[in-house]
Order: C-alpha cells, then structure tokens, then sequence
C-alpha cells in the first residue's frame, strides 16, 4: 500500500539574489537597451568580449601534468626495480653500458614527453576563453574537437572556485558556474584565471541574473560591476527578500541588513584560531598575479572556527587517517614484494624463521611490540589531524546579501556558495564522539551539477550538503542558523515520536536480519561445521590441521564473541533509535529526526518537498504503523525516511504535504 503526493514546485529566485542595490535595474538608459528597429541592427550589435584564461595555464598546467606523468612513471617501474638490479648483479662491467643507455632513453624520453606537454597547453592556451553575453555566458575550449557550452543567466545556482597551493601563490584560480538543473547538469568549469577575474566573474554572472530575471538583460559591452560599484556609491537602497518568511534577526545587522559584520563580534565569540593569521595573510598577499580585491557585496553575517572547535574538527575526522592507513598497509604490501622478488627463496626462509621464532616471544617483547604499534597508529592520527586542520584553515561561513559563502583551506582554497533559494534544507549530523561532547556538523543541503573532472571535490560533497561548521555546539546552533539562513528560523516545535510498537520491531529487525551479529554467528558455524566435517571425511585435513586445533578453536571463539557484542551494540542502538527519532510540521517547515549512536536532523520548507509518500508492509499494517517518504531535489534526489510512525500521524502529515494541505 503506497500513496504519494507530487509536490514539485518551480520556485522563483528571490529578488536580492544577485547582491545588487534595490533601485539598481531601473536605471533608464544602460539598464535596458532599446530594442532593434530591424534585424539588420540586431545583427549590428556589438559581439561579447573574449576572456582569455590568465597565461598560468600554461606554465603551471604543464608542470601538473609532467608531475602526473612522472608519478604514473615511477609507479609502473617500481615493479621492474628488483629485476634490473638483479640483472646489473648478474651481468658484468659490459652489460653496464646497456642498461644506463636503457636509463638514459628513459630520460630522454621524459624530456621530450614534458616538451609536447608544454606545446599542447600553449595550443590549448589559444582556443579556451569564455564570453559574457546579453543573456548567456559562453565557454570556448577544445583544439581539434571543438567545444562551447551556454549557461543562461536564469540557470546559474553558485559560482564556486578552489585554487591549489601553487594556484595561490600564482594568485589565480578555477572557477566553476554551477546550474539550477540538479546533478544530471554539468557545470561550466574556468580553468586559471586570476582571483580579481573570478570575483569580477561571479559578481557579472549574479548581476546579470537578476538582471534577466527582471527583464532586462544588460547589453554584452556593459560592465555590471562598473554599474553596481557606481550605484554603491550614490547609496541605493538595499533590499533581500527572504525566501523562505523567517523573521529572525541577523545577528550583527543592527536593524540593516546591509551592515558590515562587526569584526570584534568574532572575537567575542571565540570564533578564530591560529591558522586564520596565516590564511589573511594569503588572502592580503592574492598570490602573484591576483590583482585587487573586488568587491562582491557586503556580509551581513560571518563566523569561522575557535581554535578548539579546529583541532577537535581534526581529530574526529577519519578520513585522511584511513587514507594512510591504507596507504601504509599498501607500501607495507609493496616492500614484502619486492624483498621477496629481489632475494628469493632466502627471502621465504627468512620470513619462515622470523614466524617460528616469533611464537617463541616473551610477553616482554609482544607488549612492546604492541605498543610499537599502537604508536604509529597515534602517530598517523595525528598527522591526519593536522591535514585536517589545515583543510578547515582560514574558515568562514558568511551572509551575503541572498547568498551563503563557505571557504577554507589554508594552502589548497576552496569556496562555495550558493543562493539561499536554492537551499533545499538544513542538515544537523551527530556523530559518537560528537553527540558525548554536544557538538554537531551543520551543512545546507543543495542541488548540486555534475562534475567530469576528477579533482573536482564537489560531487563527494553530494550527499554530506555544504558544510557551514563542521564542530559546533548544539546550543549555538539556532545563533548560527538565525545569521546564516533566517529564512529557515520557523522551526517546528511539536514533535510526533514514532510508535510505541517501533521499539519491538526495531529490536527485531536489527539484532536478527538486519544486523551484523546474526550473520557473523552463521558464518562462523558454517565455517566450523565445514572444517569439522573435513577433518573427519578427509585424514590428510585432519593431520594438517590438529596441531593447530587449538588456535582454530580460538579464533572461531573470538567470532563467536564479536556476534554477540555485536548483537549487544545493535539492540543499544535500537534503544536509542526509538527514544530519539521523531517528526515534526507546521505551517512551513518539517524536521526528521533519525537517532541512534549517530543523530541526524533535517529540517525542510514544505515548498521543497517535490515528493510525499507514505507506505506499509502487512507486518506494518498489522501493528498499525507507516513509513514516511520524503524526496527533494537536493544533490541526486535526496530521500528522507522514518519508520514506523503512528499511522495516524502519517496520515496528518500526507494530508499537509498535498497541494493546499496547509491552508
């Protein structure tokens, strides 16, 4: 039994979504050109001006490249090493000759490799420019296949730009103009342009947005940002419409939501760390060729991380600590191959030996050793701890106009932003360690576009949303959502938990099929059995393995422990999934709650809902229950759910979810 409500809405971007003065469009003559007599002078009007990309592409693309290539190199040879040293061992003096001939073709062929590198990034070089038109922007690139891609200003979501370390110091960076089109919608990317061009860039695009939105698209020979710079300085009014009626006030507004944030507000708050001096510094310097500072509106909020809330971001990511980890366990894996490759069977005696004399240990030494280890292990948590206070370095979350803005990075930069509009909801995540400390992750759900590139970070950020503070306490949240999206301050307060019954259908469904325990114990047993059976079928498995029958008893013990502390953990979890999750709604807004040893909450505007479902097994029906479906248009079509709610309150919320339902 399923019903479902399509609730897809085509919502209109707010009308100070471009950041631009109130009274800025009505300006008679340059605004909106008149319109062509005769075709003959549409076809007279002026063509758009080509942007060429900054000349870095060149220099610092190749070196990219070489660099890639040179890595690729390394790694396909690394296999060879052992064989070509055992081979000058073997051979004399005159084979020598070869094989630093061998060496120097190599080379030879590496440099010549490098130079058409070069060549081919000084052609490309020629054909990549982008153009600002009435009403689209053009990208030009491609040398034999040629490529131009239109963005139409109405499309375009955010334009984002991340720039690497010798991206930064050079001053320039890539640009990427995201459209409102979902991820099936590739992105335009603009590869090394300057930091003044890309800021120039992104306040053309926003102003020529709004422009076309409010029919009257600026001619391509006009600069918006000369515009807007000369209405600042008649002081226009300024005005942003919230989309979404929240009513909260901005913190360090002042009354004015044109106000500059009040630095000292930061500090009071606690909200910088060690890292941001470096990182101003940086932004202050802009790198070689990064030219002025552009002025792409005024912040009306800003927040960044204390230097508590960094080092606690570090140490409870596990990202980068699995990466080395499982890097380390690779070289590990590299080095025993090649020692095994280079001596042999010497090299299968000696590991033979190290095993025997390693059963022979004192528990002395097997504790050090284990400590040794527990060491690297601390030592790699560390490291993975600092890569990630360096990630979240220079951090800031701001209000801009109708527009959130997230940058951090301290070498390698990236920003994002997106229009408050086109923020499909507001995620709370609560992670073990976190929940223990009251603190949590809050990102803004997005529509994101595709990415065919692979250093592109954008797309792994798909489902996680726009992160605007990765380590926040919980009761600084509301603060933090008033500044950031006051649209979104209309939070529902009347929780409805789910049904009483949902506590004995999750212990079920989670200690028995749906859990890990269960099929640990089943494979152990299957494992035990077939062994048994093996040994009493087969004499040669029954001499080879009775030696050892006491380890293997141990080992299938210890499974036999991990399926229960696993069963254990899963009916903890239950527990704590029941007494937490939850569902709320009012005129505007719902919020789903899903607990557990992790916490996740999401609050969304009713206008986002594109799809609305409640559905039910028999077992449900029989004990009275539903599950609730919610899909948004954020990332691939993120879906909501939460089981087993009282069928009642399913009911109610269908009912509001519907076209006119809250009314």
């Amino acid at each position: 039994m399923e019903r479902k409500n399509d609730l897809s809405h085509a919502s209109a971007p707010s009308p100070g979504e471009a950041g631009m003065p109130a009274g800025f469009l009505v300006e008679p003559a340059a605004t909106a050109p008149a319109a062509p007599a005769n075709e003959a002078e549409a076809f007279g009007r002026p063509a758009p001006e080509r942007h060429f990309v900054h000349h870095s592409y060149i220099w610092l693309g190749s070196l990219r490249a070489i660099g890639a290539f040179l890595v690729a190199i390394a790694v396909g040879l690394a296999s060879s090493v052992p064989g070509i040293l055992l081979e000058i061992r073997s051979v004399g003096a005159g084979g020598l000759l070869g094989t630093l001939v061998a060496v120097g073709a190599t080379l030879g062929g590496i440099v010549l490799l490098g130079a058409l590198v070069v060549v081919m990034h000084v052609w490309s070089y020629r054909h990549l420019y982008y153009e600002i038109g009435e009403e689209e922007f053009s990208l030009y690139s491609g040398i034999f296949t040629k490529k131009r891609m239109h963005v139409p200003y109405q499309r375009v979501q955010s334009v984002n730009h991340t720039a690497t370390v010798l991206q930064r110091l050079a001053g320039v960076c890539t640009v990427k103009v995201e459209t409102a089109g979902g991820a099936a919608n590739e992105g335009a990317t603009v590869p090394y342009i300057t930091n003044a061009d890309a800021e120039t860039l992104r306040l053309e695009l926003f102003a020529r947005k709004q422009a076309v939105l409010a029919g009257h698209p600026l001619s391509a020979n006009v600069s918006a940002a000369s515009m807007l710079a000369a209405a600042r300085q008649d002081g226009a009014p300024r005005k942003s419409a919230p989309a979404g009626g929240g009513t909260a006030a901005r913190p360090g507004a002042a009354g004015d939501e044109g106000a500059l944030f009040d630095a000292s507000m930061l500090q009071a708050d606690g909200a910088r760390n060690v890292l941001d001096g470096a990182d101003e510094l940086l932004q202050d310097v802009r790198g070689v060729w990064g030219g002025m500072e552009v002025d792409t509106g005024k912040v009306s909020y800003e927040h960044g991380l204390s230097n508590r809330e960094l080092v606690l971001t570090g140490l409870t990511s596990g990202t980068s600590f699995a990466l080395i980890v499982v890097g380390l366990v690779g070289t590990l894996s590299q080095v025993a191959g090649f020692v095994f490759e280079l001596f042999g069977n010497s090299a299968s005696d000696a590991a033979n030996a190290a095993f025997a004399a390693s059963t022979s240990l004192p528990v002395g030494t097997v504790v050090a050793g284990i400590a040794a280890f527990l060491a690297v292990v601390v030592v790699l948590w560390a490291l993975s701890a600092a890569g990630s206070c360096l990630t979240y370095g220079g951090f800031r979350a701001r209000r801009r106009d109708s527009r959130i803005e997230v940058e951090h990075g301290l070498l390698s930069r990236k920003f994002h932003g997106v229009d408050v509009d086109r923020v499909q909801s507001v995620i709370i995540r609560q992670g073990l360690i976190r929940r223990v400390m009251g603190y949590c992750e809050v990102s803004l759900g997005k529509i994101d576009s595709a990415s065919q590139s692979g250093d592109d970070q954008e797309a792994s950020a798909l489902k996680t949303g726009l992160v605007v503070h990765p380590f926040v306490k919980m009761e600084r949240v509301p603060e933090l959502l008033a500044g950031l999206v006051p649209e979104f301050a209309d939070v529902p307060t009347e929780t409805r938990p789910v049904a009483r019954v949902a506590l004995r259908r999750a212990l079920i469904r989670r200690c028995t099929w749906a859990g890990s325990g269960l099929w640990i114990a089943v494979f152990t047993a299957l494992v035990q059995g077939g062994l048994m059976l093996a040994m009493q079928q087969l004499p040669d498995v029954r001499a080879e393995v009775a030696p050892y029958l006491g380890v293997v008893n141990l080992v299938f013990a210890v499974l036999y422990a991990l399926a229960v502390l696993c069963i254990v953990l899963d009916a903890v979890s239950a527990v704590l999934w029941f007494r937490e999750s939850s569902f709320a709604f009012n005129r505007q807004f719902m919020t789903i709650t899903n607990g557990g040893f992790s916490r996740e909450s999401v609050l969304l505007p009713r206008r986002k809902i594109q799809f609305g479902t409640v559905k039910s097994n028999p077992f449900q029906r029989a004990a009275g229950v539903r599950t609730i479906l919610v899909t948004t248009a954020a990332g691939l079509g993120t879906t909501l759910s939460l089981v087993d709610a009282r069928r009642e309150d399913a009911e109610a919320w269908l009912d509001w979810v519907r076209p006119g339902g809250n009314r």
